[in-house]
């Protein structure tokens, strides 16, 4: 009998198993980390001479937070105990020997994991941003005192029209940058005409308006020095600052990260950073069914739960490490986004893809031995 969804009775059944397991893994888990942030940051909230009702605010609003973090590792993890608890109980080999190939169940969970992985998508870019954003803000505001009048961004740069414009350091919310360089160019033939330094800047929306000014005029080698001058740079900080004020620029909802790396490409910004985050985003996500594919292989090379277990806390260090350089790689610009985004899960899928079909698929492993052959006889 199957129901409205297609699910038949085995499927319902490996579906509660493991939604009981998860939701016992994932209970554990978020108190570790709850606590561990409750030791970590109560002394900061005590002499900051908060009250109660605030800090309990901030560690309830970092729960889904936490979830969202700690869902792949979860997902992992309760799915090995289930399959070695199928095994143990013999209900594995009940269900081999009625007919249910292992195959069956590698398309199962890897279905059941994309429908994690879309939850988790969803999870993370609203509760999970809300929750981080408001965890930052009193964070900030109320323990840190960082206000908007306080922000402060180092080494900004960016082209607006003609102007290629660098600011040692800028202060959105005052308006105003400091040591400040302008390269102006033709608008005609991009050839650089003028060089303008600034000790200080005054911004609003109307442009910028720089003090005690050096023009260097490139094509006669004129300087000159004036007290001001205004200049037509429509770049007012703002978008800068929104980044900077929801703290790090990976806290950003997928559609508002994507205006933002839009509004600053247009300034001539890099967006490197930006665009490996984004894709981090969705890898990171999409990183659940991996995780059902590593579960899956670690079944094939052991039935002993205790050691797949410890197995699979090794394979989620490997999974997040992987996963840190990819990202490093993509913000440094040695990989293309994309590819720096989705490398940890990449390399985890092969490799688990490959020892699946090792142990599924007819023929495979005589084609492997028959191609390692090969490699063997053509060596010199």
């Amino acid at each position: 009998m199957r129901s409205v969804f297609g699910i038949g009775v085995l499927g319902r059944y490996l579906i509660q198993q493991n939604l009981y397991l998860m939701s016992i893994c994932l209970t554990v888990g978020t108190c570790i980390y709850l606590l561990s942030d409750v030791f970590d940051r109560l002394d900061d909230f005590i002499k900051a001479g908060l009250g109660a009702e605030t800090i309990l605010f901030y560690f309830f609003v970092k729960i889904p937070l936490i979830v969202s973090q700690l869902m792949p590792a979860i997902f992992l993890l309760a799915l090995v105990l289930q399959l070695g608890i199928l095994t143990r109980s013999k209900e594995m080999l009940a269900l081999r020997a009625g007919g249910v190939s292992f195959a069956w169940f590698i398309k199962f969970f890897l279905i059941y994991a994309m429908f994690w992985s879309l939850g988790q998508l969803a999870f993370s870019q609203f509760l999970g941003v809300f929750g981080e954003y408001e965890a930052n803000r009193i964070w900030k505001e109320d323990v840190r005192k960082k206000q908007l009048d306080e922000l402060t961004i180092t080494d900004l740069w960016f082209r607006d029209g003609p102007f290629i414009v660098l600011a040692r350091e800028a202060y959105p919310g005052k308006s105003r940058a400091s040591d400040v360089v302008v390269y102006e160019f033709a608008t005609d033939n991009q050839e650089l005409i003028r060089i303008l330094t600034a000790k200080k800047a005054m911004i609003d929306d109307n442009g910028w308006g720089l003090l005690d000014v050096h023009e260097l005029d490139t094509r006669t080698f004129v300087s000159v020095t004036r007290l001001s001058q205004f200049l037509s740079v429509r770049q007012n900080l703002k978008a800068y600052a929104a980044v900077e004020l929801k703290g790090d620029t990976a806290q950003l909802p997928l559609l508002e990260l994507s205006r933002a790396i839009e509004k600053l490409e247009e300034s001539g910004s890099n967006v490197e950073i930006l665009r490996t985050i984004w894709h981090t985003k969705w890898s990171y996500a999409f990183s659940i069914a991996v995780m059902a594919l590593l579960a899956l292989a670690l079944v094939t090379f052991s039935e002993n739960i205790y050691a797949n277990i410890g197995f699979s806390l090794i394979l989620i260090f490997v999974q997040y490490g992987v996963h840190a350089v990819g990202a490093t790689a993509g913000e440094q610009a040695v990989l293309p986004p994309f590819v720096a985004a989705w490398l940890g899960n990449f390399v985890m899928a092969a490799l688990a893809g490959m020892r699946l079909a090792w142990v599924t698929v007819p023929g495979f492993q005589a084609f492997v031995r028959t191609w390692g052959t090969a490699l063997k006889t053509a060596r010199p």
